[in-house]
């Protein structure tokens, strides 16, 4: 089925398992797949669109269970989801010309400071505050901007986009990671479709871990909705700082 030794199918199938999980909660699978996938020996632009195609299981049924709650509701998230798609194909494409040297360095320090935001802020719960952005203007920006982020590079989206909905949008902690999946899935869906047109992406291997990405993120997105804050805000911190870490070793 794929040209890998059966351990090492079976530790990148518990990695994404491990990443729909956390991810359904505070973003970041990224952190533990797209490590994993370079480990087994693919190359880096297999490994980027391969991890696309496997987090689009992720997200998606995580959005679903969010939905489900009345946590999102995707009918009227039309526009945010549509820029994102977008903004994240257009930094697919890009990706493929532009060096991202400078976003490697600058990047750790922006995932600390979200950390602190989120460590630090004791205002920060499942209630809703009044918003910082007129929302038409929120959801022009935001969605398309990080979207094309993550299309560009990817690391720390849901992070990205968890600091927009709680510290510009005034969303409580529970309905911000909900909307965050949503347009994470979006944007999942955009560079997927990008590195598939670029023959980026092992099918088999990605849709195998798609599988365990959706089972790790529906029960991720359970657990998130019943502890809500609580334990969503000390994760997000820890996957802040965790991913800096990595990517600081990596510059390294």
């Amino acid at each position: 089925m794929f040209d890998l030794p059966t351990t090492t199918i079976l530790l990148l199938l518990l990695a994404a398992f491990a990443a729909g999980f956390i991810d359904a909660i505070a973003g970041g699978g990224g952190l533990i797949t797209v490590p994993a996938l370079l480990l087994a020996g693919l190359a880096p632009v297999e490994a980027l669109g391969t991890n696309k195609l496997q987090a689009l299981f992720g997200s998606g049924s995580a959005t679903f269970a969010y939905a489900r709650r009345g946590l999102v509701e995707p009918r009227k998230q039309i526009v945010p989801f549509a820029l994102a798609l977008v903004g994240s194909g257009v930094g697919a494409a890009v990706a493929s010309v532009a060096p991202v040297a400078i976003l490697e360095r600058l990047l750790p320090v922006l995932l600390i400071a979200i950390a602190l935001y989120f460590a630090f802020k004791r205002t920060l719960h499942d209630t809703d505050r009044a918003e910082r952005m007129r929302p038409a203007l929120f959801r022009a920006i935001v969605p398309t901007a990080i979207g094309f982020y993550d299309g560009l590079f990817g690391p720390g989206t849901g992070s990205f986009l968890m600091l927009a909905y709680v510290g510009l949008a005034g969303f409580g902690i529970l309905k911000a990671t909900a909307h965050t999946k949503l347009v994470n899935f979006a944007s999942n869906v955009g560079a997927f479709v990008v590195f598939a047109a670029l023959g980026a992406v092992l099918w088999a291997l990605g849709l195998a871990m798609g599988v365990m990405q959706l089972i790790g993120a529906r029960l991720g997105a359970a657990v998130a909705m019943k502890h809500g804050a609580w334990l969503i805000r000390p994760l997000l911190v820890v996957v802040c700082v965790g991913l800096a870490i990595r990517l600081l070793l990596q510059a390294g």
